[in-house]
């Protein structure tokens, strides 16, 4: 361990270290422009975007070198702060570095003046939850990883509390800080249990550290609890349809994009690198409770009928997919079957950076179309490409990538996740042998519905015609908007174009969690993308894509060559009505409709029919999430009852409280005595 080493025995830690100071100095740089807008959203939020950019190519560079350590002489006398940047650090460092230059840029163009906070606190809580969560992938002991942990939790409520005088913007924020705080309960108890009684907190210690099957089960349960919370695992899912409608759109893009990924970096670095056991049972719990988060997910993300609630549900289906993958991997690395774990791992890593661009796109298109119309329901919205293009085509992109289709970075993790359940002949356990496979066919309806609800989202937003007259004044994306949106779209070409590339950048970190992985496979087989053997199974990127603009191609000059001039406009035929209104056009409800009736035991819904004395009668379907219900209200119900009965010893007199000292004492010098 390294103790105010020499600069160039950690280069790599270093530059990620000045990225991280000039994030906290641009921050306290909008302070002292409070309200400078224009300072603010033109040079301080382009500049954080062009730090994030360097943070980029310092994690790809630091992906194929040694670990690097250092101890910073700050935090408590005893408790420095021990730093750690290897491949797993730098592998979440490039996913940061990525996704904020995109955010960042986005953001720059669109704030507006007199919007909530001040532009100037914004740019710092913003910033300081960029350096924030750099930081907690490099922490290497549990002191450093829960100061920076909670200063990312309080950051990112600050963020979301942002329009604070709404009172449904205030709920959303102390639903988010409750969970947060429950779920790092949870990650301090696993941190108190991995040091074993050593009274060393470092990580290198825990790594030493051979734990019983039992306490390192406890351990397990405890982190997946923890970061759970923070990733939006079922139950404690709650937080995350709130706090992301509630956020402005740059911040829930980083939310969902990267502050979920961070927590599974948490389950990752407990699970692979901190304990040094793993039993199989804990990958199908882990499977088990990523597929029923998924499915929950995506089944709400289908009835949804605003906008970021209906990408926030989608988030949870990601996670849970993701959390799958992890299990998988776990599963496999318990029988010692590295190769497969690290297809698994590696489905669960590609996941992870497509979805950290795709969602973080989605977001941002949706704040432009916010901003354009002032509307978020799904029900006002309609006919906007013809108005916005340039928000209509990225957007296009990041619902196809969502919807896993190719060429886009969504279809090769979902593609690599499929192949790595495929591939579970073999495992000594007949009935998992039997019941992983059957987890692959839940994951294709997991992909179906998710396609299902992209097609709802993209269709009702933008085609047809604008079901109010308002929205043909809805303006486009301005430059600042369109260079973020850009951006994040290069990310998903590059992610779906080039799979072999950036399976190779994460050769390091499966290398250092499973002792395996599949660079050495695809480099072997060219471009085509092979999990584990030709003929099992492949997939050409390029191929696909030369294919498919061939084809349109060909379409496009027989047309020319074949109808040009021939072709009439006509109005569709609509059953012999002569009049066509927008009111004809499927609804977001209407939509829905198929799966809510098909899933809804899923579901509490709420109905409100309409009286014959109503002028303008109307029905209306309120979905609702049971859980809520079943679990959140009862719970809060027992802890006001706890609180009134706790509540009864303050009595307000001196008398009381000296009674209250008095048996306390009695009771320790009875103990103690014995």
């Amino acid at each position: 361990m390294n103790s105010l080493s020499p600069i160039n025995s950690w280069v790599h830690l270093d530059w990620v270290l000045v990225v991280v100071a000039a994030w906290l100095l641009i921050g306290f740089l909008g302070v002292v422009a409070l309200r400078r807008f224009r300072f603010v959203a033109i040079v301080l939020f382009p500049l954080g975007a062009g730090f994030s950019l360097l943070l980029m190519a310092v994690a790809l560079s630091a992906a194929f070198a040694s670990p690097e350590t250092a101890v910073l002489p700050l935090g408590l006398p005893q408790l420095p702060f021990h730093l750690r940047l290897d491949s797993l650090s730098a592998f979440f460092l490039l996913l940061i570095g990525g996704v904020s230059a995109g955010v960042s840029a986005f953001a720059a163009g669109y704030f507006r003046q007199g919007e909530g906070t001040p532009p100037g606190l914004i740019c710092l809580e913003y910033h300081v939850f960029l350096a924030s969560i750099a930081m907690v992938v490099m922490a290497d002991d549990a002191y450093v990883f829960m100061v920076v942990w909670e200063t990312m939790a309080f950051s990112s409520f600050f963020l979301v509390m942002a329009n604070h005088r709404i009172p449904e913007i205030r709920n959303a924020g102390y639903l988010y800080m409750l969970i947060a705080h429950i779920g790092a309960l949870g990650i301090l108890l696993c941190f108190g249990l991995l040091q074993a009684n050593t009274g060393d907190y470092t990580f290198a210690n825990m790594r030493t550290q051979q734990l019983t099957p039992f306490w390192g089960s406890v351990a397990f349960v405890l982190a997946v609890f923890g970061f759970g919370a923070k990733a939006g695992l079922l139950p404690l899912h709650a937080w995350l349809p709130e706090a992301h409608p509630a956020a402005p759109s740059p911040f829930s893009a980083l939310m969902s994009g990267v502050m979920l990924k961070i927590a599974l970096y948490g389950i990752l670095r407990v699970s692979f690198d901190l304990l040094q056991t793993r039993i199989w049972w804990w990958g199908v719990l882990l499977m088990a409770v990523g597929l029923v988060t998924a499915l929950f997910g995506v089944v709400f993300s289908t009835v949804q009928v605003e906008m970021k609630r209906l990408l926030a549900y989608s988030s949870i289906e990601n996670i849970g997919l993701i959390c799958a993958g992890l299990g998988l991997s776990l599963l496999f690395s318990a029988y010692g079957m590295k190769a497969l774990s690290a297809l698994a791992l590696t489905a669960a890593l590609y996941h992870m950076m497509a979805h950290a661009f795709f969602k973080s796109l989605l977001f941002c298109s949706t704040g432009a179309v916010m901003h354009a119309t002032g509307e978020r329901s799904l029900g006002k919205l309609g006919g906007l490409m013809r108005y916005m293009p340039w928000v209509a085509w990225p957007t296009l992109v990041g619902v196809l990538a969502c919807a896993g289709l190719p060429p886009f970075g969504g279809f090769v993790a979902e593609w690599l996740l499929l192949q790595s359940f495929l591939f579970t002949t073999g495992l000594p356990n007949g009935f998992l042998d039997m019941l992983v496979p059957v987890m692959a066919a839940l994951i294709a309806l997991i992909a179906a519905l998710s396609g299902y609800t992209m097609v709802k989202y993209f269709g009702v937003i933008f085609l047809g015609q604008p079901r109010e007259e308002s929205l043909s004044k809805a303006h486009d994306a301005g430059p600042w908007e369109r260079l973020g949106m850009l951006w994040l779209v290069a990310g998903c070409l590059l992610l779906g174009l080039f799979p072999n590339q950036v399976i190779a950048t994460m050769e390091p970190v499966t290398q250092l969690l499973v002792h395996a992985g599949l660079a050495q496979t695809v480099a072997d087989n060219g471009w085509l993308l092979v999990p584990m053997s030709v003929e099992r199974a492949s997939y050409a990127p390029a191929i696909f894509l030369l294919g498919v603009l061939a084809s349109l191609g060909l379409v496009f000059l027989l047309v020319r060559k074949l109808y040009h001039g021939r072709m009439r406009r006509v109005p569709p035929w609509d059953c012999g009505y002569p009049w066509q209104t927008p009111r004809m056009q499927d609804t977001a409800e209407g939509f829905g409709q198929p799966v809510r009736q098909i899933f809804e035991p899923f579901f509490r819904m709420r109905r409100e029919l309409p009286s014959v004395f109503d002028e303008h009668p109307s029905y209306k379907v309120t979905v609702e999430d049971p859980l809520w219900y079943w679990l959140y209200l009862p719970l809060a119900k027992l802890v006001e009852r706890v609180s009134r009965i706790i509540g009864m010893l303050q009595q307000g007199r001196i008398a009381v409280y000296l009674m209250y000292s008095f048996v306390t004492l009695i009771v320790v010098l009875l103990v103690v005595k014995r």
